[in-house]
């Protein structure tokens, strides 16, 4: 070594050179290892990386180098998220076409990738917008149409009139869309679906076979897929009320314990019943025009006023024709839940009483709480949910929740009306079909054609893909593929009459629901999916990525491989058989008095972390106001250009720092001081190795037959690190295997500074030396190649398997017992592991804590219980 001072910048770049000119990263699908499958979500591509991406990436790749090192095939690919309103929006501000904008982006982005030293198989790289990646999407929508899986159906759709596309629920945001800011309206659109409801049950079971999911994500996706066992209710209308003589509705409900607490009827405003009202009831018709000026999200609907108009319309009680409920339009109640109709009972659930106290509709409780008086128990405005016993109820009170259900269901099924029973157990779901039309160009175009005398016509197989026209305009809002002037004009397949294409782009969820597999084969030309290569790769061993996702892409993806499996292009119904979900990157805000956001690095910091610390613009001096410590946001300037840091400390420091602040399933704060900190350790260990090297190469070639105590202790010290950081990695607690190596690098830097050197001692010297930097060669490659040269290696540390632990190094020769005296704790005694009770007794009896207690006199009784406790009697 020629320097204490670590040369990231040029040690960084040539060690990429090295890994890519030697291919080492590529892996062969005939390869005969054992695989594993690393894949950290593919990202967007935006024109840069940020700290996220950062933390993202590196874990995945400790996982990847570490796989390798212990004798796997490791699959460890990357590719862009390519699709999006963003590069249409760019499209409009730049005046620069979506392609152009994203594969300029990409090609950044990539760069920027490559100089963090990911261990990534580039060959196998995808980007979704690729003709080349597309149509196989294509390939595998019309096989899901001709297995059943897609239908084209009127749908009520969030629409942002601005962008002029429909919107995703998690796409509106208090009302108004995520992008254009503009405020959502409801539409009646035909849009084609993916049927992910055929699966909801299987959905929701296999879940329980996720043992390697976070539990919090299997719960997300259980309340999203909401499975919930009911009774299908048929009330009687008073037909002198409907609209059009309408005799009945049908009501889903999981309380028909409830029924005699009903107050009202309450329908969504676009029921049919509702509509019919509408139309001749010109006020219910504006209330139905209002509601529809909101999103259709549930967390929206939830918290916004509940409102209702009476329709007039009067609905009979199942058990009592004398007792006539109103039906008001509601705007809380959803279409496309149930059967978008509800009975309220106010005195059991939180919506209805909020909605009956508003118009004055009264309670009745009918479950009573333990230990409460029927006569004086009352509702007001907090609702009873517990478990009870029925109250008011006629012939239910006395019986649990449980028992009043089933005697409702049973009554209910047996009363017929119109031979049909008035009741009919079953079993709903929350989760609906997948809406996955946009009205946008820069997407995956649906390969449909529209002919007045086919009908809806499938492109044929052998005209795939369908591509995207690229001379379109962005001069005003709106989908420029249904404005081209040739492109959506085509022959019919059928009957060769002229016929328009389908002008709706697929949802970009589409194109992340199956990425993971292609990348198995993406060379296949004639299928989506090499059958061999994508049953032998998947499902991927471990997926990594954000909670944001849990539930659509990864509940897409399920649905998604189900479908393959269905269509003969996967033979496995899980794609990810292990997630972990990282935590964000944080750091703290800064702001002028205006209120006006700074970035970090137009700040300067007075004062002591920990202590009082003062902020001002480092321009102008102008005070700046230190706020909270939030998720780095373009918003709010706090974000850190990832390329700075790597510039100035190197890509290892930004890597290390990354995994060792914190579990790295919580949040981690980007601190300049904790950065600086990985800096100076990346130093310390590239002087600890220098000094390792100098002493290792006067080792013998052969391993000595014997070892001093000094030599002992070191090799000691080198596999128990080993054996830690080894299970750490295993379990993703890269922040432990971090500390891990900081304690095994003091051991071993103490060694070395206070040791004579003799040739056993050299040994360990070297052996552990090799052992440390093969230890932090996951987190910091650049570093550990550079150290694996210094230490006299020919060969590449990321070619090298991982050390062999010799567990025999990991028995301690002495062992550590707690003391103590008349049943409290006084003190410690460390004796050898295999010592008699006599010896541990004499030893504690040494102790300077149990000679005061004892005051020279002889303990009552010495219990030695082996290696647990010593219990003194005095």
């Amino acid at each position: 070594m020629n320097s204490d001072r670590y040369n990231a910048r040029e040690a960084e770049a040539r060690w990429q050179k090295t890994w890519d000119e030697r291919a080492i990263f590529k892996t062969a699908n005939d390869d005969p290892r054992p695989k594993y499958y690393v894949l950290e979500m593919f990202p967007y591509p935006s024109g840069r990386i940020h700290m996220g991406h950062v933390r993202n990436y590196t874990m995945g790749d400790v996982v990847a180098r570490y796989k390798r090192a212990r004798g796997f095939k490791v699959l460890h690919p990357m590719g862009w998220d390519a699709f999006g309103m963003p590069a249409e929006n760019a499209a409009m501000e730049r005046k620069v076409h979506p392609k152009a904008w994203t594969y300029a982006n990409i090609a950044s982005m990539k760069k920027q990738l490559q100089s963090m030293g990911l261990s990534l198989d580039w060959s196998r790289e995808v980007a979704t917008c690729d003709p080349a990646y597309y149509k196989h999407q294509q390939r595998m929508f019309l096989d899901f149409l001709k297995s059943g899986l897609v239908e084209r159906k009127q749908s009520k759709v969030n629409w942002d009139p601005v962008d002029m596309t429909v919107l995703a629920n998690e796409q509106v945001i208090d009302g108004r869309g995520w992008r254009s800011g503009a405020l959502v309206e409801q539409k009646e659109l035909t849009q084609w679906f993916f049927k992910i409801s055929d699966y909801a049950e299987e959905l929701l079971t296999a879940l329980d076979t996720l043992d390697r999911w976070p539990e919090k994500v299997r719960l997300m996706q259980k309340n999203w897929i909401g499975r919930s066992e009911g009774l299908l209710v048929r009330f009687a209308l008073d037909a002198a009320t409907t609209p059009g003589g309408e005799n009945e509705i049908e009501i889903f409900t999981t309380r028909p314990d409830t029924l005699f607490g009903a107050k009202f009827v309450a329908i969504a405003p676009d029921h049919p019943l509702a509509r019919a009202a509408a139309a001749k009831n010109q006020k219910l018709a504006e209330f139905i025009e209002e509601c529809k000026r909101r999103g259709t999200a549930q967390a929206e609907i939830d918290t916004a006023e509940k409102l209702g108009f009476d329709t007039g319309i009067r609905a009979v009680h199942p058990f009592d024709d004398k007792w006539e409920l109103p039906v008001y339009v509601a705007n809380f109640i959803l279409m496309d839940y149930g059967t978008g109709a509800i009975f309220g009972c106010p005195a059991h659930d939180e919506r209805d009483l909020e909605f009956a106290n508003k118009y004055k509709l009264g309670n009745t409780p009918v479950v009573l709480p333990p230990g409460q008086d029927p006569k004086t128990f009352v509702i007001t405005d907090t609702p009873y949910l517990e478990d009870g016993t029925m109250i008011n109820s006629r012939f239910l009170d006395g019986m649990t929740i449980a028992q009043a259900k089933e005697d409702v269901a049973k009554r209910l099924e047996s009363t017929s009306r119109g031979n049909r029973p008035v009741g009919q157990r079953q079993v709903n779901f929350r989760l609906r079909d997948w809406g996955i039309s946009r009205q946008r160009y820069w997407g995956c175009p649906i390969p449909i054609i529209h002919c007045e005398a086919c009908g809806v016509v499938p492109v044929p197989v052998k005209d795939l893909p369908v591509e995207l026209p690229e001379d379109v305009t962005f001069d005003r809002p709106g989908n420029p593929l249904d404005r081209h002037p040739t492109w959506k004009n085509v022959a019919c397949p059928q009957c060769g009459k002229p016929a328009r294409r389908e002008t709706d782009t697929m949802d970009t969820f589409v194109d992340s629901s199956w990425y993971f597999a292609r990348f198995t084969d993406p060379w296949i030309t004639t299928a989506p999916t090499d059958r061999k290569a994508v049953d032998e790769w998947l499902p991927v061993d471990q997926y990594i990525g954000g909670i944001e996702h849990a539930i659509l892409h990864l509940l897409y993806s399920r649905f998604f491989t189900r479908a393959m499996k269905k269509t003969g292009h996967a033979g496995i119904d899980e794609p990810f058989a292990g997630l972990f979900t990282q935590g964000m990157v944080v750091h703290e805000t800064y702001a002028k008095e205006s209120g006006e956001w700074v970035t970090p690095a137009e700040v300067t910091i007075e004062g002591a972390e920990g202590g009082a610390r003062t902020a001002k613009l480092t321009t102008t001096g102008e005070p700046i106001k230190i706020g909270g410590i939030e998720k780095m946001s373009k918003s709010k300037k706090n974000t850190i250009d990832p390329d700075d840091i790597m510039a100035t400390y190197g890509a290892d420091v930004a890597r290390w720092f990354m995994l060792s602040d914190s579990p790295p399933e919580r949040d981690v704060e980007w601190t300049e001081r904790g950065v600086q900190g990985a800096w100076r350790f990346t130093n310390r260990l590239w002087r600890l190795v220098g000094e390792a090297a100098g002493i290792a190469a006067q080792a013998p070639a052969q391993r000595p037959e014997s070892f001093s105590e000094p030599a002992a202790a070191i090799r000691k010290a080198a596999h128990g690190a080993l054996a830690k950081v080894t299970d750490a990695v295993e379990k993703l607690h890269f922040n432990v295997c971090v500390a891990h190596i900081y304690e095994f690098a003091n051991a071993l830097g103490s060694a070395v500074a206070n040791t004579k050197v003799t040739p056993d001692f050299a040994w360990a010297v070297r052996e552990a030396a090799g052992i440390l930097v093969q230890l932090f060669h996951p987190m910091m490659p650049h570093l550990a190649e550079e150290c694996w040269a210094a230490l006299g290696h020919k060969t590449l540390v990321a070619d090298e398997a991982w050390p062999k632990l010799e567990p025999e190094l990991l028995v301690e020769n002495t062992i550590t017992l707690p003391v103590q005296i008349n049943g409290k704790k006084r003190a410690d005694v460390t004796v050898p592991r295999d010592a008699q009770s006599p010896e541990i007794e004499a030893a504690v009896l040494a102790l300077d804590a149990v000679q005061r207690v004892l005051e020279g006199k002889r303990p009552k009784k010495v219990i030695v219980v082996p290696q647990r406790i010593v219990n003194v009697v005095a």
